[in-house]
């Protein structure tokens, strides 16, 4: 399990341990670099920005505590909250009822589902039959992986990369001939640095919701849904999602 420790400032501030302890709980935080633009490295900076982010800083403020963030591969998330090493990740995580059994999830904060990532010059595909028997670069541990080993009969040619930049590398080289991941990833990558040389076609996929995963019998749970109501009452969380995703649909 690869982890990174990054050095958190929570709201902006560093705080002594003799003062985070007298004021806030510290929470062991985690999330995947990779999942632009939910969670990515600014480069400038050297720290974690994105959706995600954006919505830790402020779920933390006003539910109360504070945090100590680092990063891991996916795959790594919900075997780190099972065991207890860590007490809560953000990562574009879908709820599912299999991770409902080990990890406790709050209400959902963002509406997906999974799209269809191809070359901008392939018309062959535009459904997720079409992908039969092509080969087809996905992420380990998604939910998009488990799709595609139920949907497609000949699944053999199905790659799981570790980091969604690994196989959007595989695409742009030809290594893999379409990308079946989160739809708000792909659109991201395609009107980005994809601009003009990948596109997406399909439908949405699998109608998904995603979650702030807690190990089971967390504490803050409720006052986690709480911060999410307040947010999504007082206006902040449109402002939030239209800084990263443009104007917020109603679905949201």
């Amino acid at each position: 399990m690869k982890i990174k420790w990054l050095k958190t400032l929570g709201m902006g501030l560093a705080f002594s341990a003799a003062a985070t302890t007298a004021q806030a709980d510290t929470l062991r935080v985690v999330t995947d670099p990779s999942f632009v633009p939910f969670e990515m490295m600014d480069q400038a900076t050297g720290k974690m920005i994105g959706f995600d982010m954006d919505i830790l800083a402020e779920v933390s403020k006003r539910a109360g505590f504070e945090y100590d963030l680092n990063t891991m591969d996916f795959n790594g998330i919900i075997p780190a909250l099972q065991t207890g090493n860590v007490d809560m990740a953000l990562a574009g995580i879908t709820i599912t009822e299999e991770r409902e059994k080990i990890v406790d999830f709050s209400d959902p904060y963002y509406d997906s589902g999974l799209r269809i990532l191809v070359r901008a010059d392939n018309d062959q595909v535009e459904e997720i039959t079409d992908l039969e028997g092509a080969k087809i670069g996905t992420k380990i541990g998604s939910t998009s992986y488990n799709f595609l080993m139920e949907t497609l009969e000949k699944d053999g040619n199905v790659t799981p990369y570790p980091g969604s930049s690994d196989m959007y590398m595989a695409l742009m080289s030809g290594a893999v001939d379409a990308v079946f991941y989160d739809a708000p990833n792909v659109g991201y990558f395609s009107s980005t640095r994809g601009q003009g040389r990948t596109k997406t076609v399909g439908p949405l996929y699998e109608g998904q919701q995603y979650g702030i995963a807690l190990k089971q019998g967390s504490e803050w749970i409720d006052e986690v849904n709480a911060a999410l109501a307040e947010i999504k009452a007082d206006g902040t969380y449109k402002s939030i999602y239209e800084k990263w995703f443009g104007k917020m649909p109603d679905s949201q």
